[in-house]
């Protein structure tokens, strides 16, 4: 069993940052690969970034390429998404998601673990 809370949401004017991130129980936490998830209002939730292996392998939505920076730290249990240049369209709730395998989580049926859930909200 794996228990996720994420933190950092807020309000942000379009070009500012954030960094989000997600504290996990657990001490196989370096066992599972890691995503983050969105879902807007009337949306389904879609992939974010993933990360995932010893080495950090990382996999990106095309449009947060280059702007959204995903990274773990295996001794505090925690992944992060860093947020730069945000734009409105990225408004959401921003979900933490964990799955027991070997192979980067882009689909959200595949998560096994959820946080609750953090909201951004980028004013233009």
């Amino acid at each position: 069993q794996v228990q996720l809370v994420e933190s950092g949401g807020g309000l942000v004017q379009a070009g500012g940052s954030l960094r989000l991130s997600c504290a996990a129980s657990g001490r196989t936490f370096s066992n599972y690969a890691m995503g983050w998830f969105r879902q807007a209002p009337g949306k389904e939730r879609e992939f974010v970034a993933a990360i995932v292996g010893s080495f950090g392998i990382t996999d990106y939505l095309a449009s947060v390429k280059g702007r959204f920076t995903i990274s773990r730290d295996n001794a505090r249990n925690t992944v992060y998404l860093q947020m730069n240049s945000l734009r409105p369209e990225d408004t959401a709730v921003y979900y933490c998601g964990a799955a027991q395998t070997r192979v980067f989580v882009t689909d959200a049926r595949h998560v096994d673990y959820w946080g609750q859930g953090t909201q951004v909200t980028v004013s233009s």
